[in-house]
């Protein structure tokens, strides 16, 4: 899969462009990338996602993103995009008028347009998705998909991850909830209690549920159980937020590693001991429990 920053840097051909966010790439972006494909397969053209980073949400409302743009690509190449033009958001792109867009989506020559009948472009999102006509006539818009009988959104996603229900977001995704970081120094406290953790460090800014999960952790094209505490770890007076797994079965140095959590099953809240031995017990049921869900 090819990437770029701008329509400019690709080749001049026609293509078949979807345009959003695609955070999180949930059940109602794959719906868009199915008429993607769809069309691009027609047409015999080059399928393209035209997407921002940050999303525009996380500029322009403050929120938590639930993709990496390595994360975002990395899903978007395993259901078969050709191209993607990852724009870089800012308050000046955000600022542009519509015919300014408008004159991007030119360059791209554009056979067939995909977006949600909802999507909305340029400054005050004064463009809607009719006049994206003026530079295509084939323009396809997908209806918002849902599940359960609510929407699916990036901001139900959040609410759910929000609420450490991450089976619920895995239906709304179609797959596990998963962050990518890499192994630092931590304080090795739960080494002293025999239970080692790998303490995680995700890019600022990215999503994480608060609570203790049982999650698969993969290193070296390998797949561990494990299981993650995303907290303050109120027990030993914590302030800052970390994210460490407890990898069973593992033995081996992890640090400065690339590591993928994904999160499978939601085992309790943040919860304050009244020491380091009751913490211990619980950190050995919760490793029980982490076996009889994941094998």
């Amino acid at each position: 899969m090819k990437t770029y920053q701008s329509p400019s840097q690709r080749p001049d051909t026609d293509t078949v462009v979807a345009i959003g966010s695609f955070d999180g790439v949930h059940l109602g972006h794959q719906a868009l990338l199915t008429h993607l494909k769809e069309r691009a397969q027609h047409y015999a053209v080059p399928s393209v996602v035209y997407t921002f980073d940050p999303p525009t949400r996380v500029l322009l409302r403050g929120v938590d993103y639930l993709s990496t743009l390595p994360e975002k690509l990395a899903v978007l190449e395993r259901y078969g995009v050709d191209e993607v033009i990852a724009v870089p958001f800012n308050r000046e792109f955000a600022a542009r008028p519509k015919e300014a867009f408008l004159e991007d989506l030119r360059i791209l020559r554009p056979k067939a347009i995909v977006v949600g009948e909802d999507f909305g472009f340029g400054k005050g999102r004064s463009g809607t998705a009719r006049d994206l006509e003026a530079v295509t006539q084939d323009l396809v818009l997908v209806p918002m998909q849902r599940l359960h009988g609510e929407d699916i959104k990036s901001t139900r996603v959040r609410a759910l991850l929000a609420e450490g229900q991450v089976e619920k977001t895995a239906e709304l995704l179609g797959r596990a909830y998963d962050a990518i970081g890499v192994v630092v120094h931590g304080d090795a406290l739960g080494r002293t209690i025999g239970f080692p953790t790998a303490n995680i460090k995700v890019p600022e800014g990215k999503m994480l549920p608060i609570g203790v999960f049982a999650v698969h952790f993969a290193v070296n094209d390998r797949i561990y159980a494990g299981m993650a505490n995303v907290g303050r770890r109120p027990t030993v007076n914590g302030v800052t937020l970390r994210f460490e797994v407890h990898v069973l079965d593992f033995e081996g140095d992890l640090y400065g590693k690339e590591v993928q959590v994904k999160f499978r099953h939601f085992l309790r809240g943040e919860q304050k001991f009244s020491g380091l031995e009751e913490l211990r017990s619980q950190l050995a049921a919760d490793r029980e429990r982490t076996r009889e869900l994941l094998g």
